[in-house]
């Protein structure tokens, strides 16, 4: 029960005195106490009556106010018996202190007050057991979550929204949470955090908090704050993190029958298998019908696990119907658009961002190609992705239009021309490299990409410049190919490149 719900008890005649801000605070139990200090009686959440006959000075005041204010009380109540009102030097210590402060008319006497509110407070508990045994029913009759949450509020006051790490709403209350809750979520130190936001206070509770990465789980939002709740309700609150796990479970296609087509469809299209055989899986997928595709492809350090990095992509793209799957621990969508699907992107990684605690999650978008062009459009998206990466950004994209227009070109040429092409110039230095324990070919990447400087070269390699111009030396002769000609380092950087 909330605080302003004694307000609505007009038998009762409690009248509030101050604390207007702090009335969705719920009341655990109510005891009376007129010990100076009480706090050895208190463990949060009482509504508190008093007769006031601790009260000579101010300081006996700030002393029995501070006292329920540490103990984390949900409110005070004095009689007037003694004094016909609460005194001044009281309803300024409770102000001070955000403590609600009511005034109990002197013809109700305590025990009414103690034998009304224990009776709500019993069924109220009873409600909470009932409401975590008809949410099982409700799941069970397949009503949906949507069902479980208005059941939450409608019965137990408790407004509940459940969100992805993306912002996107699953279900929930109409009137949306504010927009910066994710971002709080995701950068959280512990949960549940409460969160205030424009005089509103709000809890943030993880679904999966020790099962799934942060980045990539889902979080209630809960309106109020979770440490003024009694027991009953923090365990509500894990029953429903619970049934919303399942939900996110059903919303993973990769048990599905076209989850694991949309697995072997990717897995088809970078290996260049048969036109039939992509077609085939294509129109089991349902991108038969699509005339353009975008592909995307992300990666992420060590914080995602491959499961976590498709699904996270899947939430990305939510709502464009993408046909995801995983390769080398590189997530690869094919999504039906004609359109870029970059603003959704930089969008989204935007706000994971907070979640990532510094490590990389890069992404790759190709180009709208059209159902010939499914393999160079992967292969484009890959190797953006390998390009956001490389630009040591927490978390970046690349799109199409960022690319370089050799290797478009290149994404074109059949594989058995670019793997022997990159097996003829480097396989001599790969060779030597793990016969000797050397380091030629990182080397050879550092140089290029410095273009050539032999002062920062060395630099980023942590040798002397006479021990890089030995290194240079054994490449040239390894290969044939002479590093002081535009056209040998132009064909090095492309046999780099390539995957």
């Amino acid at each position: 029960m909330r605080l302003h719900a004694l307000l609505t008890m007009p038998d009762l005649g409690l009248e509030l005195v101050t604390g207007e801000g702090e009335l969705d605070r719920f009341v655990r139990w109510v005891v009376t106490q007129d010990l100076p200090d009480p706090s050895r009686y208190l463990s949060g959440g009482e509504l508190v009556l008093t007769g006031l006959q601790w009260h000579d000075t101010p300081h006996d005041t700030e002393v029995f106010v501070a006292a329920l204010a540490r103990a984390r009380v949900a409110g005070l109540a004095t009689g007037d018996a003694r004094y016909g009102a609460p005194p001044e030097d009281v309803i300024d210590a409770c102000r001070r202190h955000r403590i609600p402060l009511f005034r109990v008319p002197e013809r109700v006497a305590f025990a009414t007050v103690t034998e009304r509110l224990t009776r709500l407070l019993s069924t109220g508990r009873a409600a909470d057991l009932s409401a975590i045994l008809d949410r099982h029913r409700q799941l069970v009759a397949g009503t949906g979550l949507g069902s479980i949450l208005r059941l939450l509020e409608s019965d137990l006051g408790l407004r509940c929204w459940v969100l992805t790490t993306t912002g996107r709403v699953v279900d929930g209350p109409d009137r949306r949470p504010p927009a910066n809750v994710v971002a709080a979520f995701l950068a959280a130190d512990r949960l549940p955090l409460v969160l205030d936001v424009e005089e509103r206070r709000f809890s943030l509770f993880a679904v999966d908090e020790h099962g799934t990465s942060r980045v990539a789980d889902w979080l209630l939002v809960f309106e109020g704050d979770c440490a003024d709740w009694p027991e009953e309700r923090r365990a509500l609150a894990g029953e429903l993190a619970a049934v919303v796990s399942l939900e996110r479970a059903g919303q993973d296609d990769r048990q599905s029958a076209q989850g694991r087509v949309a697995e072997e469809l990717i897995g088809l299209i970078v290996a260049d298998a048969k036109p039939a055989d992509i077609l085939a899986r294509l129109e089991l997928t349902g991108l038969g019908t699509a005339e353009r595709y975008v592909a995307v492809a992300a990666a992420a350090d060590t914080i995602l696990r491959p499961k976590e990095l498709r699904a996270l992509l899947r939430e990305i793209l939510w709502g464009t119907s993408p046909a995801a799957g995983v390769l080398e621990g590189e997530a690869i969508a094919l999504v039906p658009t004609d359109r870029s699907v970059l603003d959704r992107v930089r969008a989204a990684l935007d706000t994971l961002e907070p979640g990532l605690g510094g490590h990389p999650l890069s992404i790759g978008v190709s180009g709208v190609v059209d159902g010939e062009g499914l393999r160079g459009a992967i292969e484009e998206a890959r190797y953006a992705r390998r390009m956001a990466a490389a630009r040591d950004r927490t978390a970046d994209v690349v799109g199409h239009d960022e690319l370089a227009t050799h290797m478009l070109l290149l994404a074109s040429v059949p594989d058995e021309v670019r793997r022997m092409f990159r097996l003829r110039l480097l396989d001599p230095l790969t060779t030597y490299d793990r016969d000797n324990g050397a380091d030629l070919v990182h080397t050879l990447r550092t140089f290029l990409e410095t273009s050539g400087s032999w002062t920062r070269s060395a630099e980023l390699l942590h040798v002397h410049v006479n021990t890089l111009r030995y290194r240079v030396t054994r490449i040239e002769e390894l290969t044939g190919r002479d590093l002081s000609r535009l056209e040998d380092r132009v064909d090095f950087f492309l046999a780099l490149a390539l995957p």
